[in-house]
C-alpha cells in the first residue's frame, strides 16, 4: 500500500510520521473554495475532500494508494480565519482571538483504493480552545517571528503561540492539523496499519 498525505504542511507530515508508516507528500493544487451557508463541520470536511481528491485523481494509474488530506479553519463568533494575508491581518486576528475561546475544526478525507475497489472516509472534529489577554506589544512581537504567517488562525500551538494557549477542551492533535489518534483507528479498521 502506498500512502500520500495531500499537503505540505510540516505540523501533518510529522504527525503523520509518528504512526511509523512510510508516505509520500503530494500537496493538492485544488483551488480552496466553499458554498455560502456550510457548517463548519462541512467547510473543513469539504475542502479536506477537495485536497484528498485532487491528488488521488493524479494517481490513477497506482494499484494500491491510500490518500489522506486535512483542512483546518478557526472559527471565532462565527466567522472563519484562514491564513492571514499580511502582517497587519495577523495582528487583527491575534487581537480577536486573545482573551476569550474560539474553535478549530480539522477536516479529514482518506481515500482507499484496494483491488479497483474505491473506498472514501470523510470526518470532522471541532476543539475549543482559549488564549490569555495578550498585549498589543505581545501581539506584534510574536507576528514579527513570522511564525503566525502560514496559520490558521496566525497562531501555532505547538509553537511559539503556546504560551498564549491557557487550556483547551478536545483533540490537541486537532488543533495541530490532523486528528492522529482517529486517523489511525480509521486505518486499523480498515487493515492498513
Amino acid at each position: 500500500m502506498k500512502f500520500v498525505l495531500a499537503s505540505g504542511s510540516p505540523r501533518r507530515k510529522e504527525l503523520l510520521k509518528d504512526l511509523g508508516i512510510s508516505f509520500e507528500i503530494c500537496p493538492s493544487n485544488a483551488e480552496e473554495s466553499f458554498k455560502k451557508g456550510m457548517t463548519f463541520y462541512e467547510i473543513c470536511e469539504s475542502l479536506s475532500n477537495l485536497k484528498a481528491t485532487d491528488v488521488f485523481n493524479s494517481l490513477t494509474q497506482e494499484e494500491e494508494v491510500c490518500v489522506i488530506g486535512a483542512d483546518t479553519i478557526v472559527v471565532c463568533d462565527d466567522n472563519v480565519l484562514g491564513k492571514p494575508k499580511d502582517e497587519k491581518d495577523a495582528f487583527n486576528m491575534l487581537k480577536s482571538l486573545q482573551n476569550r475561546s474560539h474553535f478549530v475544526y480539522t477536516g479529514t478525507t482518506v481515500i482507499i483504493k484496494q483491488r479497483n475497489n474505491i473506498k472514501k472516509i470523510t470526518y470532522s472534529d471541532k476543539t475549543e480552545v482559549f488564549m490569555v489577554k495578550l498585549s498589543d506589544e505581545e501581539i506584534k512581537s510574536y507576528v514579527k517571528s513570522g511564525e503566525p504567517m502560514d496559520k490558521a488562525g496566525s497562531y501555532a500551538i505547538q509553537g511559539k503561540g503556546a504560551a498564549f494557549i491557557d487550556k483547551i477542551y478536545g483533540n490537541y492533535f486537532n488543533v495541530v492539523g490532523l486528528n492522529i489518534c482517529r486517523l489511525y483507528e480509521l486505518l486499523k479498521e480498515n487493515s492498513l496499519v
